[in-house]
């Protein structure tokens, strides 16, 4: 993708797709709360979604031969893609939503240290420096010293310490998948491999939820809601990138869509009731500024698998 700002109809339909991404989590939030486990919601956005890009890997005729190694580098794909979903959805659980998010964008860190360690691609300056950024927004973000709060840096961590281990852990699974996408699977149409990916993650989810005693579906019609919603708006946002996107001449991984965290923050306020301090604000914006930024260097791998 160039670095050039999309057209005002492409920035629109990026910031829709963010808006929608971000609704799926503050659905899913309130799945959780009415009895929906994290891998009943994994599974269900996920067979649904795997459906529809299927559908518009059928209709478009793509292509879909692949050698040995892609086959197997894609199975490793989807079983990562399945584990950090049901990560950041644990975290999703355990935080306010759009700051699980925000741990969650510090994916490009990880994706230059897995580069690093598999093809020893040597980190960008523009990475080295953003790091510190991210980190710095980040601790504020999470209000890391517990000022906002009022509790102090420990009693903070003991409230949010799980949280940001499960987005954390997220985003170096996702890193990986990126480093693997980048290296191995780039060649493959993004449409079939985010199908296949899909696909997996639905069976994969399923397989963990049936050994585990089955789905657990919600006790309240808030949670129904809950789950019909999160499927909905992630098996759009999702679809959207690879029919909508390509026609305005925009790939799916555009920067712009990692403001998901300030629509997620921003939708969960009215909903959730959950505010956060204007220093939380400040660094919120660091951090989606910074990876805006490093996106808008230089071209990201198009149809990276599902993140969210």
């Amino acid at each position: 993708m160039s670095a050039s700002a999309p057209a005002p109809q492409a920035f629109v339909t990026l910031v829709l797709i963010a808006c929608l991404m971000g609704g799926n989590h503050v659905a899913a939030r309130v799945a959780f709360d009415h009895g929906v486990d994290v891998v009943t919601a994994v599974a269900a956005r996920s067979v649904v979604t795997a459906l529809a890009v299927g559908a518009l890997v059928w209709f478009s005729r793509v292509r879909l031969a692949m050698s040995v190694r892609q086959r197997g580098v894609m199975c490793l794909i989807g079983a990562l893609v399945a584990l950090q979903s049901v990560w950041l959805y644990s975290s999703v659980a355990r935080l306010p939503v759009g700051l699980a998010l925000l741990a969650f964008n510090t994916y490009p860190l990880w994706t230059a240290l897995w580069a690093w360690a598999l093809y020893r691609h040597r980190p960008e300056r523009a990475v080295l420096v953003a790091m510190p950024l991210i980190l710095a927004g980040l601790a504020l973000a999470l209000d890391a010293a517990g000022a906002a709060s009022g509790l102090g840096a420990q009693a903070q961590w003991a409230r949010i310490g799980g949280g940001v281990a499960f987005a954390l852990g997220a985003a170096a699974t996702f890193g990986v998948i990126l480093a693997l996408t980048q290296h191995e699977v780039a060649a493959l149409d993004g449409r079939l491999r985010s199908a296949l990916t899909m696909a997996m993650v639905g069976v994969l989810a399923g397989a963990w939820a049936w050994a585990g005693g089955g789905l657990h579906l919600p006790n309240a019609s808030q949670g129904w809601a809950g789950l019909a919603a999160l499927t909905l708006l992630y098996g759009t946002g999702f679809t959207m990138m690879f029919t909508v996107l390509p026609r305005l001449g925009v790939v799916g991984s555009s920067p712009i869509l990692n403001v998901e965290p300030v629509a997620a923050l921003m939708l969960a306020w009215p909903l959730l009731g959950q505010a956060i301090a204007p220093v939380q604000w400040a660094g919120a914006l660091i951090v989606v500024g910074t990876v805006i930024g490093l996106g808008l260097r230089g071209r990201r791998p198009a149809g990276v698998p599902a993140r969210r």
